[in-house]
């Protein structure tokens, strides 16, 4: 699937117009292309800072925002390359600390693009490639790069000798480039495992840890998963996390919610704790739990123009999960968070290669209205069949045009003494358009 990327800079823009002219326009795995084009390039992925290497089906952005957090905490500069982004292309691209400026990133995209005529290179690997550059001529104390795609054949996988590799959540997506099967997700993630690297994992049943597992000796890593050489709990309002160093005993997550978003803090403490490349004392640590953030991650929102044609009152909330296991994660959060007592709205749209049955699952049979809407400028489920879908999980439903009328709905229908509790949901196009809506771009 293309990655619809513009901007708001001419320059930028002419960049992402060749690139569009050039690119095959659709998602291709395999390290050929990107290999050629860093040769033509002198090799910027062998000049890099201490590299955090991250994959996983859900959790490896808020994985990577736990480490920036810490190394930041320590005084020290991080790069941090993510994918995709929410409203600016820039978001994907972080110097030390900073977006790159529309200047540099197309001067970058023109330089990779200069040599790449021939080499039919996808979207994500001319930026890629770009980002290497970056980084490579910018001083910083670490780089985080976060896997694009699977991780054995994804772009970022060229990197040999990475400081430590991660692994969050694993789930089905993409299986049209992955798999059908979680054994076969498995073992493309586990592809980025490296000799000598240490592979710090999440806890997975036994089958698909033993796939992991084999990956790692496969690779001559050492595996770290969960409950093994490090472990992380969540008891009395803390996060207690213990290794062969010690226990620690964490704040939760300030600014990140939920269960699933402590257990990635627990895997982002675990990859500084089993590197030597860059030191991170526990201060850090504890501070990253409040300054770590990640939009469009049960993000709420300030108030803005969006927010304000909710009903007065309204808590508005955002996520972008759009398979199943991530939708099981916000799920838990709402069961927890909402009062008996206040109306739950759900504003729901979604790319039409998504399994919208397996999303809207773990919210069956629960006092909820649905609000199905279209992704705009994507091929999406049409929000009449969504709506029918709801209702199949036991759901009240309806179809709406868009945003602004699912709220105006809401609104109309609001009762004044119990405001509502409003998730938007769905695909990640649809949460940076809410997010350019309301006036929050990430920064």
């Amino acid at each position: 699937m293309a990655d619809h990327a513009i901007s708001e800079s001419p320059l930028v823009q002419r960049q992402l117009d060749r690139l569009a002219t050039l690119s095959p326009g659709a998602d291709i795995l395999g390290l050929e292309r990107i290999r050629t084009l860093l040769s033509r390039l002198g090799n910027p992925e062998r000049k890099l800072p201490p590299v955090f290497h991250v994959a996983g089906t859900n959790g490896k952005g808020s994985t990577c925002a736990f480490l920036r957090a810490a190394i930041e905490a320590s005084d020290l500069k991080a790069h941090v390359y993510t994918s995709p982004h929410l409203v600016r292309f820039n978001e994907r691209i972080r110097i030390a600390g900073r977006l790159i400026e529309d200047g540099l990133l197309a001067e970058l995209l023109a330089e990779v693009l200069d040599v790449a005529t021939d080499v039919e290179a996808s979207f994500f690997e001319v930026t890629t490639a770009a980002a290497f550059l970056a980084f490579a001529r910018s001083p910083a104390d670490a780089c985080i790069i976060e896997v694009g795609l699977g991780g054995r054949l994804d772009a970022t996988n060229v990197i040999d000798k990475p400081a430590v590799c991660g692994i969050a959540q694993l789930g089905l997506d993409h299986q049209q480039f992955l798999g059908d099967t979680i054994d076969k997700v498995a073992a493309e993630k586990a592809g980025i495992a490296k000799p000598g690297v240490p592979l710090v994992t999440q806890l997975y049943p036994g089958r698909v840890g033993n796939i992991v597992g084999q990956a790692a000796q496969a690779a001559a890593a050492d595996w770290l998963p969960r409950g093994g050489k490090w472990d992380a709990a969540l008891y009395q309002s803390k996060l207690h996390y213990s290794d062969v160093r010690g226990k620690l005993e964490l704040p939760l997550p300030h600014r990140l919610h939920g269960t699933h978003q402590a257990m990635n803090a627990g895997l982002a403490i675990a990859m500084l704790r089993h590197q030597d490349a860059v030191t991170i004392r526990e201060p850090a640590l504890r501070a990253s739990m409040g300054w770590a953030e990640w939009p469009a991650r049960l993000q709420r929102l300030a108030e803005g123009p969006l927010h304000a044609l909710a009903p007065k009152g309204t808590e508005l909330w955002l996520d972008g999960g759009h398979n199943p296991a991530a939708a099981r994660a916000v799920a838990d959060f709402f069961r927890i968070h909402i009062p008996s007592d206040r109306p739950f709205h759900v504003i729901f749209g979604l790319l039409e290669n998504k399994d919208a049955k397996g999303v809207l699952k773990p919210f069956g049979n629960r006092s909820i209205t649905l609000h199905a809407i279209p992704v705009a400028a994507h091929a999406h489920h049409i929000p009449s069949a969504l709506a029918a879908m709801a209702r199949g999980e036991g759901l009240s439903a309806m179809a709406s045009t868009g945003v602004e009328d699912a709220l105006g709905w809401i609104k109309r229908h609001a009762d004044r003494e119990r405001p509502p509790i409003i998730l938007i949901m769905g695909s990640l196009y649809l949460a940076g358009e809410i997010l350019k809506k309301n006036g929050q771009p990430p920064s």
